[in-house]
């Protein structure tokens, strides 16, 4: 019975060596399979050059083919537009210079306009006048106008008055060599206006200035209506 039992014993220390044994083996290979997928996953597994590697590493472009060709094309045409843009403002610019220059040429070849004056002999001064035509010419001159305006005025008051400083309109009142009607508002030059010519002659011009630009403009008014 002892020696059944010691048998027992020897066959479960033989069982239990055996055990441990397994158990052993298999934190071995255990350990190396985690060492092998370690290594497998390191920089040098999935062929990485190193920095001392002979082999040159390539960089990757960040635009396709497709899109590089894009841009080249864009950039082709901005280019091509600006170049048509400063071709349009020097064209412009060209017809704005031989504008002015025409305008220069007309300027310069054409006659001074006379405002529709009619064609008159111009006096060659104020001294062909007398009286208070002389007068009047000499205002006419300081106000700006060209002796061209002379012979305009001369038949204008020559029909309203015949340079007279004390003509009188009966029917209508108007007086004076310019026949203001009232003759009191060439009181607005001075006080003598009823017997002095040249405060006569300023108000008529300034009449004629402000409403027909010219003598000439007022003496052809008067050949359309008959007044002016």
């Amino acid at each position: 019975m002892i020696r059944l039992w010691h048998r027992v014993g020897t066959l479960r220390a033989v069982f239990a060596l055996v055990i441990l044994a397994g158990l052993v083996g298999g934190l071995v290979i255990a350990n190396r399979m985690t060492q092998h997928d370690a290594s497998a996953g390191s920089p040098k597994a999935v062929g990485v050059f190193s920095s001392s590697s002979a082999t040159p590493s390539v960089s990757r472009s960040p635009f396709t083919l497709d899109e590089a060709d894009a841009m080249a094309k864009a950039k082709d045409a901005a280019s091509d537009a600006s170049a048509a843009a400063k071709a349009a403002d020097d064209e412009a610019r060209r017809q704005a210079e031989e504008a002015s220059r025409a305008n220069q040429r007309t300027s310069t070849s054409a006659p001074p306009p006379t405002n529709g004056a009619p064609k008159y002999p111009v006096p060659s001064s104020c001294n062909v006048y007398s009286g208070n035509k002389k007068i009047g010419c000499a205002v006419l001159v300081g106000y700006g106008f060209g002796l061209d305006q002379m012979p305009c005025l001369e038949k204008l008051w020559d029909r309203e008055s015949h340079w007279t400083t004390t003509a009188s309109n009966k029917s209508s009142g108007a007086y004076g060599i310019p026949q203001a009607l009232p003759g009191s508002k060439m009181a607005s030059v001075a006080a003598d206006w009823k017997t002095n010519p040249e405060t006569q002659i300023r108000w008529g011009l300034n009449y004629i200035k402000g409403k027909y630009k010219t003598p000439c403009g007022a003496w052809q008014h008067s050949q359309n209506t008959g007044w002016y």
